[in-house]
C-alpha cells in the first residue's frame, strides 16, 4: 500500500455519496506498500480502505481482482470484500484514477515473523489455492518470465549503479532461467504478492490475506516460492531453515505438493527472487523520491538470487523436515 494520487475531502466526499456507508468522519494515507494509492476511511458505518490503481495495475484486470476477493470469500478464505456502490458496481472514479472501496480487514501484519506464524501462512495459502478452483476468470501472469526481459531492459542502463557488475550477472539470470523453466506443473490461480505485510495475524492466527492486485493463473508452485523468499529470510540474508519447514509443512498439510512441484521449487525461488528484485530495481531508478511510498533496496533480492544459485535440492529450504 502507497500514497502517489492525493485526494480532497470534497472529493471523497463526493465519492461516498455513491455508496451505502455512512458519512466520512477522518481519512488518511497509508504509506507502505509500492504499487497503489490507499487511504484508511472512517465513516459513521465502518472502517474501510478507499485503494486507488496505479502504475502496473490495468483497469481492465479488475473484475478479476475485485471477483476474485467476492469468491474467496464465499469459499472461507478471510479477505476483504469489495462494497458495491448504489448501481451495484464494485469499480468508481477519483482524481482520475480508478478506484474500489473494500471492507477493513482487522488484524496486523508481523515485521518479526516466528516459525509459527511460518506455517500458519503455508496452511492459508494452500487453502486460498483449493478455495481459488471454482473461480472461472482467468488472468495471465503479468510479471512472468517472459516478461522479465522487457522490464530489464528498462533498468538495465544503469544497474551498475547500484552494483558494480550486476548487468552481467542478471543477464545470465535470465537465460538460464528462460531456458529451464517449467511448463507442466499443477497450476491455478495464484496471489503472487503474498509477502508479510499482506497477511494479516491476530495472535498466531492468520486473519486475513489482503492486496489481490498481483493475483493471475500460474504455478501453484511458484507462489511458495514467492512465500520461501518473503517470509524465510533473516535480515541478515541468511536462509532461515527452521522458517522453511514450516511454512512448507503447513502448506503440505492442506495440499501436499508432488514430486515435480518440490523438484522445481530452488529454480522457481531463484525465478521469484529474480522478479521482485526488478521491480525493485525499476521502482529504485526511476519512482520519485516525492512520492508518499517506501522503495524497496533491489540489493536484498540480489543478495537471495546468489542464495538459490547454490541451491541442489529443494531439500536444503526445509522441505520434508519437522
Amino acid at each position: 500500500m502507497a500514497v502517489y494520487t492525493d485526494i480532497s475531502e470534497v472529493e471523497l466526499g463526493a465519492l461516498l455519496k455513491e455508496y451505502d456507508v455512512g458519512e466520512l468522519l477522518s481519512y488518511k494515507g497509508i504509506a507502505e506498500g509500492t504499487e497503489n494509492s490507499n487511504y484508511l476511511l472512517h465513516t459513521s458505518k465502518a472502517a474501510f480502505i478507499l485503494t486507488l490503481y496505479e502504475q502496473r495495475v490495468e483497469r481492465s484486470d479488475l473484475p478479476f481482482f475485485l471477483g476474485l476477493m467476492e469468491h474467496l470469500a464465499q469459499h472461507g478464505v478471510n479477505c476483504p470484500l469489495p462494497v458495491r456502490r448504489n448501481d451495484r458496481a464494485v469499480v468508481s472514479e477519483i482524481a482520475g484514477r480508478p478506484a474500489a472501496l473494500i471492507t477493513f480487514l482487522e488484524g496486523m501484519w508481523l515485521r518479526k515473523p516466528a516459525p509459527q506464524h511460518c506455517r500458519e501462512v503455508g496452511r492459508a495459502m494452500a487453502g486460498m489455492h483449493l478455495a481459488a478452483r471454482g473461480f472461472e476468470p482467468t488472468r495471465a501472469n503479468a510479471l512472468t518470465v517472459g516478461d522479465w526481459r522487457p522490464l530489464w531492459e528498462k533498468a538495465k542502463p544503469r544497474a551498475n549503479e547500484v552494483e558494480e557488475g550486476l548487468e552481467a550477472e542478471v543477464e545470465a539470470d535470465l537465460a538460464e532461467l528462460a531456458q529451464g523453466w517449467p511448463a507442466d506443473l499443477p497450476t491455478g490461480v495464484i496471489h503472487a504478492d503474498l509477502f508479510p505485510d499482506n497477511v494479516f495475524f491476530l495472535g498466531d492466527r492468520v486473519s486475513g490475506i489482503i492486496d489481490f492486485y498481483f493475483a493471475c493463473n500460474d504455478l501453484l508452485a511458484y507462489d511458495i516460492a514467492t512465500c520461501l523468499n518473503a517470509w524465510c529470510f533473516e535480515k541478515d540474508g541468511s536462509y532461515n531453515l527452521t522458517k522453511g519447514s514450516a511454512l512448507l509443512e503447513g502448506y503440505q498439510s492442506v495440499r501436499p505438493l508432488d514430486a515435480a512441484e518440490i523438484e522445481a521449487l530452488p529454480l522457481l525461488a531463484r525465478g521469484s527472487a529474480l522478479r521482485f528484485m526488478l521491480t525493485r530495481l525499476y521502482d529504485w531508478l526511476t519512482v520519485s523520491n516525492g512520492a508518499l511510498v517506501n522503495k524497496r533496496d533491489p540489493m536484498e533480492y540480489v543478495r537471495r538470487l546468489r542464495f538459490h544459485r547454490q541451491i541442489s535440492s529443494a531439500s536444503e529450504y526445509g522441505i520434508g523436515l519437522k
